[in-house]
């Protein structure tokens, strides 16, 4: 449990989060995750790095039961800090990222997604970011990257979640397979692009980086501090607990 990396052949790295039941990552596992991610990609002998992941969906995000039984702010900070750098190691990481999503992908998991550079999704995966909802602000820099602006500023407001069908669509995501294949499918592009001169490959992710038009890093941690002005004012806590009550309230009726 926890995040794990193993080396394939070909020099192909893959990262794995697990945190059952939903990935909802602590903050401790956000550093991990981006010393792992980060780590791998210093690696000469890496050429490709696949994230994915085990249980029931890619990432829930942020584990909010971490934040509301802390007192102070320092859960809080933390998780704005791991997220920031699980986040920056992606986008900064040596060699390309693939990412593989099966079933859910919210709030951090989009931060991910957003930030990586190939997507494979299952025909299950749907994306969304319901910080609204929890008294939280963020990671719209990384769905402006999957989506439309128009798309982006109508699924933020509302808390929607969208399809991988749709993300295909807008270009985002560059295959939709069954869940059972969606390893294959994202270790076929890795293997495609790990065939190629990593010296070529290195230096197109440090290209492509420097052309990029919008600062991830700047603006991300733009957003992360109108989250903290939200929880001095109380509203966050008050939506991350009733989010917690309707979860208990959906489990105790489930049984």
């Amino acid at each position: 449990m926890g995040i794990s990396s193993s080396h394939t052949e070909n020099g192909i790295v893959e990262v794995t989060i697990d945190y059952p039941p939903v990935n909802a990552i602590p903050s401790r596992g956000w550093f991990e995750l981006a010393r792992t991610v980060a780590c791998a990609g210093e690696d000469p002998e890496t050429r490709v790095v696949i994230l994915r992941a085990e249980n029931r969906g890619f990432c829930a995000g942020v584990d909010l039961k971490e934040i509301q039984r802390s007192t102070g702010y320092d859960a809080l900070v933390a998780a704005n800090r791991g997220c920031a750098r699980a986040f920056t190691a992606v986008y900064d990481c040596e060699v390309p990222v693939i990412v593989a999503v099966h079933g859910f992908c919210l709030g951090g998991g989009v931060g991910l997604v957003g930030n990586a550079d190939v997507v494979v999704a299952s025909d299950d995966a749907t994306f969304g970011l319901p910080e609204v909802d929890r008294g939280a602000l963020g990671a719209a820099t990384h769905l402006a990257r999957l989506v439309p602006q128009h798309l982006m500023r109508t699924l933020y407001y509302t808390a929607r979640n969208v399809s991988a069908q749709t993300l295909h669509h807008h270009g985002s995501v560059i295959e939709v397979v069954p869940q059972d294949r969606l390893d294959d499918a994202a270790r076929t592009i890795a293997g495609e692009i790990a065939r190629k001169d990593t010296r070529v490959i290195r230096a197109a992710k440090e290209a492509i980086n420097g052309i990029d038009p919008q600062r991830v890093h700047r603006s991300y941690r733009f957003e992360q501090g109108f989250t903290f002005e939200l929880n001095l004012t109380g509203a966050s806590d008050h939506a991350r607990q009733a989010f917690l009550d309707g979860n208990h309230a959906r489990q105790a009726n489930d049984s």
